[in-house]
């Protein structure tokens, strides 16, 4: 699924901010994204295991929910001054969004 690769990308693309992010951060910022931009792929995976449409659209949803709260803990990050929000991520956050968006209107056909 085109929605999972985008997402895997964007997991290593914003691991790779997060190391430039002060140290007393790690266990606060730092982990809550990580935790929600890898829910991301997770969900769409888990999501795409499942046998009703229902319940992979459910999954979709949560990792719409995970873009979004990732997408927040970012721009918090960059009002801290701790990065800044680049046009790739930026764009893969846009791109993993209209690619669940698009595939949740496909299922619910």
């Amino acid at each position: 699924m085109e929605a999972w690769k985008e997402s895997i990308e964007l997991v290593t693309n914003i691991y790779s901010v997060l190391k430039s992010f002060p140290k007393e951060e790690t266990f606060g910022l730092v982990m809550q994204i990580k935790r929600a931009v890898i829910s991301i792929p997770s969900n769409i995976a888990e999501g795409c295991s499942r046998q009703t449409k229902p319940d992979t659209i459910h999954f979709l949803y949560i990792a719409l929910g995970s873009l979004s709260e990732t997408e927040t803990q970012l721009i918090i990050a960059e009002k801290l001054g701790y990065c800044t929000f680049d046009d790739n991520i930026s764009q893969k956050l846009s791109n993993v969004k209209n690619l669940i968006l698009g595939t949740i209107r496909f299922l619910k056909k």
